[in-house]
């Protein structure tokens, strides 16, 4: 196949990798107050998936599912932003975040909006989730409601399977006040003894291996019913503290810094230098305190003494604590209660010619580029059976492939072992620094090793987030062929299920030349060269899209026709929102659709009036990147792995890569049409910061993944004679 296409104008010097931007990141031409806060910006976020937990249109199990994706996300924020923060403040070091405000400010601005969002979460479940799930036959129930025979049942099964997993740890002289770990649910406890009337306080932990949430049997109307495990315990103290007297109990829960500090460039043994911090993370300083409503001062003062807290740190909070365990309720078998079932269907060239032979996805790439839309287009018929054809193909020579998170069981990883033991040079570029997947990314790193490949870690000082498999293959001519995927996601298939994520697939040999001077400068001391169909990070990436945004700049402001619109999680990078800026202000339409943070503010007069953002959330994560520019007529099109902010851009190896077949422009074109229409659900953001909900009424307003899974599946269905 041609290796460019004279109908999007690439040419060779179109990206000139060393161009610089017009003007400097702190440009005196555009006013001071031109950010979004980054981490209210995510706030407002989560706000957002809270939002759907409340929306009565969805399945009533789904908004149980978003509950406990907003407490995940949470959790997640606080452990790695908020204690980011907090450690500024310690080592003395105040540096000031993209609106000017220093860290103790920012640090008072995320606890005041983020307590106002947990306190509406805790209503959310107590008040309106979970009546709604007993009226729908799914309970979660407290022990105080039991019936004298479910409370027979439960206190044999706490005396059978729960007592003897439970260790009571006392606070007195002798006993000094014991480690509380990070997200771990427990109990306070007041006893006194009842022949000196001394008081004591205890602390029991609710074990984390046992399920939080009790599955009582199912009552006579057939309802499935969870008693949770804390509440359980507490009513039976007293077999804890024989001989005591209980006082009185409350519950707690404490999140910790887990962010992890690696010196890379100090670091002999990367690995190793990992494996010493995760086992340190554990004990982190603690960022958050979360307690029942029901506490006590003295309770309280104690519990902060300890642990080393100011009061500000305190979130009170009514009804069950730990809602990120609501996933074990969600996976209850009432089908009626979530979303109907999708089947992804396989991207019509990927087809095998007739059922029940195999697909020969090498032979479809030689016939032109594939761009895979997943989840509405399986992985498990693309990436994966992409992999799994190298690894046991003949003529296959050698596979290259980054691995920045995939699942324990990854049938990737298992080509990638049948591949090195049946004697290809396999190569894989893992990176173990992925935030709260580096023991199980260690752990596969060495099955890898055990199995022959050849297992680096990347580059040092730099995370490996780019998503890329390259296969070498020998042809029957003799001649040597490249065979490449560049994906938005990464190579996990069960995550891949649920994330929306887009992959290109191609033979061109000019793509395969620039991946493998890629892969030898990851896993070797290959000098970088200019890329031509490709933008790669640190290096390029910003400039690149720099130089796409001045020329959409320069068309406007010559009056001919311009246009830039961009899919993103996160829109932080202020170099960036600075160019698009000064686009708008020449003129240039910009659609943004971003899932998460978003620092730029649209359509404020003088600044960003030609700017659109909105946000789609739903049953599906948005999570590929998209960056597309009008160009005069000749689309410049980019997807890949990286979001437009510091840590993508300055700190990390990711990878774009140029569109060029006329279907998928118009693909990704429908897509972007879809995002910014009227017609569909969306949130919009304002120019003061408010994110507003447009899902209209009964269904007048087009959901869009619903939109797009109809669309796939009509296309693939007419298979590769559509």
């Amino acid at each position: 196949m041609s290796e460019t296409n004279p109908t999007t104008g690439s040419t060779d010097a179109e990206l000139d990798d060393d161009w610089e931007e017009s003007l400097p990141a702190n440009d005196a031409s555009l006013p001071s107050n031109r950010f979004f806060d980054r981490e209210l910006s995510w706030l407002a976020f989560n706000g957002r998936v809270l939002e759907l937990a409340k929306d009565e249109s969805i399945p009533l199990l789904e908004r149980v599912n978003f509950l406990a994706i907003f407490a995940n996300n949470l959790d997640e924020f606080f452990m790695v932003r908020v204690a980011g923060l907090k450690r500024r403040l310690e080592t003395g070091i105040a540096v000031h975040n993209n609106v000017g405000r220093g860290p103790q400010q920012v640090l008072s601005d995320i606890h005041a909006a983020a307590y106002a969002l947990q306190i509406d979460h805790a209503r959310v479940a107590t008040d309106v989730i979970r009546p709604a799930l007993e009226v729908a036959g799914v309970a979660i129930t407290l022990f105080d409601d039991l019936s004298s025979a479910d409370r027979k049942t439960v206190d044999e099964l706490f005396v059978s399977q729960i007592f003897p997993v439970l260790t009571p740890l006392a606070v007195d002289p002798a006993h000094p006040f014991p480690y509380i770990s990070g997200l771990s649910l427990n109990l306070a406890v007041r006893v006194q003894n009842p022949k000196s009337g001394e008081e004591n306080f205890a602390r029991v932990k609710v074990p984390a291996i046992l399920p939080r949430f009790v599955e009582l049997p199912t009552s006579d109307d057939g309802t499935i019913r969870f008693l949770p495990l804390e509440d359980l315990i507490a009513h039976h103290l007293g077999s804890l503290f024989p001989g005591m007297s209980i006082l009185d109990h409350h519950f707690f829960r404490v999140t910790r810094n887990e962010d992890l500090e690696i010196d890379a460039d100090d670091s002999e043994n990367l690995l190793k230098a990992l494996e010493k911090e995760l086992s340190r993370r554990r004990f982190g300083a603690p960022i958050r305190l979360e307690i029942s409503d029901d506490m006590d001062a003295v309770t309280l003062g104690l519990l902060i003494r300890e642990l080393g807290m100011d009061e500000g740190e305190v979130y009170r909070l009514p009804g069950i604590l730990g809602l990120d365990q609501l996933f074990q309720v969600t996976r209850v078998a009432r089908r009626d209660l979530k979303f109907p079932q999708h089947v992804p269907t396989t991207v019509a060239q990927f087809q095998p010619p007739e059922p029940g032979t195999p697909a020969d996805l090498f032979g479809a790439l030689n016939e032109g580029e594939v761009l895979v839309h997943h989840p509405y287009e399986s992985f498990a018929t693309s990436v994966q059976a992409f992999v799994d054809q190298a690894a046991t193909d003949p003529n296959v020579l050698a596979i290259k492939q980054t691995l920045y998170r995939t699942s324990g069981d990854s049938p990737i990883v298992r080509s990638l072992i049948t591949a090195a033991e049946s004697g290809k040079a396999v190569l894989a570029l893992v990176e173990i620094k992925a935030r709260f997947d580096e023991q199980n990314n260690i752990t596969w790193a060495r099955q890898l090793e055990r199995a022959g490949v050849h297992v680096v870690y990347g580059l040092v000082g730099l995370k490996t987030h780019c998503k890329l498999t390259q296969v070498v293959r020998r042809e029957k001519s003799g001649d040597i062929s490249y065979y490449s995927h560049i994906g938005t996601g990464n190579y996990n298939p069960k995550t891949s299920r649920t994330y929306e994520d887009l992959g290109l697939f191609t033979s061109s040999a000019e793509v395969g030349a620039e991946l493998t001077r890629l892969f030898n400068e990851l896993s070797g001391y290959a000098i970088e060269k200019k890329f031509k169909r490709l933008l790669v990070a640190p290096r390029y990436l910003r400039n690149g899209l720099l130089k796409n945004i001045a020329r959409e700049t320069e068309a406007a402001l010559a009056g001919e026709k311009s246009g830039i619109r961009l899919k993103m999680n996160s829109l932080v990078d202020e170099t960036i929102i600075d160019a698009l800026y000064r686009a708008s202000r020449a003129g240039v339409p910009i659609d943004v659709s971003v899932r998460g943070i978003c620092s730029l503010v649209p359509g404020r007069a003088g600044l960003s009036e030609t700017i659109r953002v909105r946000s789609v959330l739903g049953r599906y994560l948005e999570h590929s990147r998209i960056y597309s520019f009008y160009n005069g007529g000749k689309p410049s099109m980019y997807i890949g792995s990286s979001d437009m902010m510091h840590r993508n851009l300055d700190r990390r190896i990711e990878v774009l890569v140029k569109i060029e077949t006329p279907e998928h422009l118009e693909r990704i074109d429908h897509l972007f049409e879809l995002h910014m229409s009227d017609s569909s659900s969306t949130w919009s953001l304002a120019e003061s910061g408010e994110w507003t909900r447009h899902n209209g009424l009964a269904g007048e307003l087009a959901d869009i993944q619903d939109t797009l899974m109809s669309e796939y599946s009509a296309r693939n269905s007419r298979g590769k004679n559509k």
